[in-house]
């Protein structure tokens, strides 16, 4: 039964969602036209719940399927899957997402291979033992960082496809944390810069958050692009 586990734990991912529903409604900016208030936070649950959904299963879901049996659920009509056939479903289920989130990782290594391989030819680019590529916009005359200081910086992050996942500037507060505290690119890039210095990192997943990912902005495997203003040693 462990595949009909995973799946229905997918379906109790909704952590947060309220707050994710405010962020959508804003980006939307398109004036509600669900009336009622019961039928306003009906439809942000369903948004909520199926949006999570389709990201953890990459889109391998039969939409029509799913509103059949949330109606029938609803009405409390009785299911047209047995439990057989669900375990044996499920687990095909299963290994189309598997398959797809294989092949999307794939085309991932691929490029970020590519983009990194391009990117240390160019005049300027140190690439180190460790595979951290990185390039000095801007020298600065202060202090190194140590592993175990803390560090205020401004930055902007972006896949290779330019897409920002990320961004101090973008919030226009900067972050402040431990050096030691985040991953393994950063903490090398760091402790190499002078503050002051403005450099643009491309990590590799192996420095980064490998084949994990991190949420949904993040894919695993991704090679991760930044610009990192370091203003001070806390």
């Amino acid at each position: 039964m462990k595949a009909v586990f995973r799946i229905v734990f997918l379906f109790m991912v909704a952590g947060g969602w309220s707050a994710g529903l405010a962020a959508q409604a804003s980006q939307q900016g398109n004036k509600s036209v669900i009336e009622g208030e019961i039928s306003q936070a009906s439809y942000g649950i369903g948004y909520s719940q199926v949006s999570n959904l389709v990201g953890q299963t990459s889109g391998v879901i039969d939409l029509d399927a799913f509103l059949r049996g949330a109606a029938d659920a609803v009405a409390g009509a009785p299911t047209k899957v047995g439990a057989e056939q669900l375990e044996t479903a499920f687990q095909a289920f299963t290994a189309a997402i598997e398959a797809k989130q294989s092949s999307a990782s794939e085309g991932i290594i691929a490029e970020g291979q590519a983009y990194r391989e391009s990117y240390a030819q160019q005049d300027g680019v140190v690439v180190t033992e460790s595979g951290l590529a990185y390039e000095v916009l801007r020298e600065g005359s202060g202090p190194k960082p140590a592993l175990t200081d803390r560090v205020t910086t401004h930055y902007h992050g972006t896949l290779t496809d330019g897409t920002v996942f990320d961004s101090s500037v973008d919030r226009g507060q900067p972050a402040t944390f431990p050096v030691n505290g985040v991953i393994r690119g950063w903490q090398e890039a760091l402790q190499l810069m002078n503050v002051g210095s403005r450099w643009r990192l491309v990590i590799p997943p192996e420095l980064a958050y490998g084949e994990r990912g991190a949420g949904g902005s993040i894919p695993p495997h991704a090679t991760l692009i930044f610009e990192v203003d370091l203003l001070s040693i806390e």
